[in-house]
């Protein structure tokens, strides 16, 4: 263990090559400093089933390393991935990375204990992958070429390469959306690409690409024009449906109209011929940025608040859900804690799972979460991750912890 400060944090402990130690049996011939009693481990006469029900109640960090005790533990650790599924709901951690050529390790941070552990993400080569988590996994996709796609469990380090997605390497802009059945594991991979068309700067052709788990192929159930929107980098699947953030293109908007829509398409229908405009639900206000998410089959928002005679510059940041296609407000950040980012970006990062929100500026490691159930405003640890240089950028996302779900 590392001493920062008044901090503390520890280095992660591998999941696969845990150290494995064995009890010795105390000989009948040992010599007598026991005074005729004999010394009985309560794990001895535990069975298996109890010591799971046992473990199951401790945070993923304490089963894993529960599973360095001894030889027995090790092997009930590391069984079949059924003995975990019903294991307590893990908070979601967050992975917290600098911007670099290099490949990707950082920092996960465990809201549970409060801690940070040092993390070597499985199957991420460098730090400009998109992604989306659900349910224990994890999907990527590589910016550089988006035909690319993984799905990992980052705490098992299982992984694999889905087949590669339609629509080409490239695009001008592309956002990656993920969900898995929390009770067959299977998941659903969504694609959603916009490139402008050539000679026409106020039309932008719009394709959802989907895969499916069961199927292990892709299909493209959806093309279309946007008029005066372009796509961007930021969707989620909610109960069902694909929710994506459009952009104005400035060319059919009015100046007293907002700058972001959210446009829907159902996942279980999936129509062909749909106008995707005439059903756009309005951004609550005018946004600096917005950032989707998926807490427990709820669609939340989170968005910094752009002033109202200059809507690209920050003033705040709010959290809204949208119920029956109209938003309300959860809350808006104390300023006490929008000040603490110090030179606050007009967009940051955010994500969140369950009920937990976190929120990152790509300027400073500091770390801030909310719990939406509580309404609960917090800092996390200090994060070990230090900035080197005034312009060095960081970034990160969520995901949960799970030990029962391969990909």
């Amino acid at each position: 263990m590392l001493a920062m400060g008044s901090e503390e944090w520890e280095l992660y402990p591998s999941y696969i090559g845990s150290q494995v130690m064995e009890y010795r049996p105390i000989s009948e011939d040992s010599d007598d400093d026991w005074n005729g009693e004999v010394a009985v481990s309560l794990d001895a006469v535990l069975p298996d089933d109890l010591l799971e029900k046992v473990l199951s109640f401790l945070p993923v960090a304490s089963i894993i390393r529960s599973g360095s005790v001894c030889k027995r533990w090790h092997e009930i650790v590391h069984a079949q991935r059924q003995t975990w599924s019903k294991m307590v709901p893990q908070k979601p951690w967050y992975f917290m990375f600098t911007c670099s050529e290099e490949a990707v390790s950082g920092f996960a941070y465990d809201p549970s204990l409060r801690k940070w552990y040092g993390f070597d993400f499985p199957c991420i080569e460098k730090s400009n992958w998109s992604t989306s988590s659900s349910a224990g996994l994890v999907c990527l996709m590589d910016s550089e070429n988006r035909r690319r796609i993984m799905v990992c469990n980052p705490i098992t380090k299982d992984w694999k390469r889905l087949l590669d997605a339609p629509g080409g390497k490239t695009a001008d802009y592309s956002a990656l959306a993920f969900s898995v059945d929390r009770n067959s594991h299977k998941y659903t991979v969504a694609i959603a690409r916009s490139n402008q068309v050539p000679t026409e700067y106020y039309q932008w052709e719009f394709t959802i690409h989907l895969y499916e788990s069961v199927t292990g192929n892709w299909v493209t159930p959806f093309t279309g024009v946007l008029l005066g929107w372009r796509g961007g980098d930021e969707c989620v699947i909610c109960d069902g449906v694909l929710y994506y953030l459009v952009y104005s293109t400035g060319v059919l908007v009015s100046n007293n109209e907002h700058r972001h829509c959210l446009v829907m398409y159902d996942l279980a229908a999936r129509p062909n011929h749909t106008s995707l405009m005439s059903m756009a639900i309005p951004v609550p206000c005018a946004l600096t940025c917005g950032r989707l998410m998926n807490l427990s089959e709820r669609l939340v928002l989170v968005g910094g608040i752009g002033k109202q005679d200059r809507p690209g510059i920050i003033k705040g940041i709010g959290i809204w859900e949208l119920h029956n296609k109209e938003w309300r407000e959860v809350a808006r950040m104390p300023h006490k804690f929008f000040q603490g980012f110090g030179e606050f970006d007009d967009v940051f990062a955010s994500c969140g799972a369950d009920d937990l929100i976190y929120i990152q500026s790509y300027g400073s490691p500091a770390l801030l979460t909310f719990e939406i159930n509580q309404k609960l405003w917090k800092w996390s640890v200090k994060s070990p991750v230090s900035k080197r240089f005034p312009l060095q950028l960081f970034t990160g996302f969520s995901f949960e912890p799970r030990l029962d779900i391969a990909s």
